[in-house]
């Protein structure tokens, strides 16, 4: 289920009975009014951020945010759900909206992911590697293969040339490293950035450089959107010195 955030106050923005005709031309050319931002899960906390620094910049703007996976975003968007962004964690998902004709403009890749072995506090299984969250005695949860970290996941196990058992397997990144946090799984191959968000609840164990697989995350304007000054306003928000900045604080890495 997508997670629903909203953030900001809507202030509205009226020129004074007597307001020149340039004064308006100003009043209509500041951001104003409300936009939706549909978002990989795994950008819940650092988007959180940058939403509030955003409406605290531009105070007449609201930010809603639409958490979830990012195919499932898609679909939402394809099918005509209303939002104004999209922000995918692979840039596959935003490709496909945009074949569907519904992207504005060009997408931007705008930042990079990695992953991480997500384990119980204190790693009682002793969990060193990827091969290690295969041994028999160790319960495995992985994102669902058609949403990126699944993807991704996949593709490092590969590199390792394992072969992944059926495994049980989450919706969402948040969903997937949650069954670890409550003790339903003992590993999940998941995002760095999730994991040190849950931190104390789960431990961090790092995928060697050579068979990590990096996430490229792309953002682009939707075509459908009702308020594009500020959905364009917003995506060059994230791109800026700032946005980024909140970013790497994450624990993202630059694009």
């Amino acid at each position: 289920m997508a997670a629903v955030v909203t953030i900001g106050t809507v202030v509205a923005a009226t020129a004074p009975a007597g307001a020149d005709a340039s004064s308006r031309t100003t009043a209509r050319s500041k951001p104003t009014g409300e936009i939706t931002v549909f978002a990989a899960s795994s950008l819940t906390e650092a988007f959180t951020q940058i939403g509030e620094d955003f409406s605290s910049k531009y105070k007449n703007t609201k930010v809603t945010f639409n958490f979830g996976s990012s195919s499932t975003l898609e679909a939402q968007l394809e099918q005509a759900a209303p939002g104004d962004v999209f922000a995918s964690a692979d840039t596959t998902n935003l490709g496909k909206l945009d074949a569907a004709g519904g992207v504005s403009g060009a997408s931007i890749v705008f930042v990079r992911n990695r992953l991480e072995i997500a384990v119980e506090p204190g790693n009682p299984k002793n969990i060193k590697t990827l091969a290690d969250t295969l041994k028999n005695d160790v319960l495995l949860i992985l994102c669902a293969p058609e949403i990126p970290c699944g993807k991704y996941a996949l593709l490092a196990y590969e590199n390792m040339d394992l072969e992944v058992p059926t495994v049980p397997t989450g919706l969402t990144a948040k969903d997937t490293l949650a069954k670890v946090i409550f003790g339903e799984a003992d590993a999940a191959v998941v995002y760095v950035t999730d994991i040190n968000a849950a931190s104390p609840d789960v431990d961090g164990v790092k995928i060697a450089k050579v068979d990590n697989v990096i996430g490229e995350y792309a953002i682009a304007v939707v075509k459908a959107t009702t308020n594009p000054p500020t959905a364009k306003l917003f995506v060059k928000y994230v791109t800026s010195k700032a946005g980024q900045a909140t970013l790497k604080r994450h624990g993202f890495l630059a694009p």
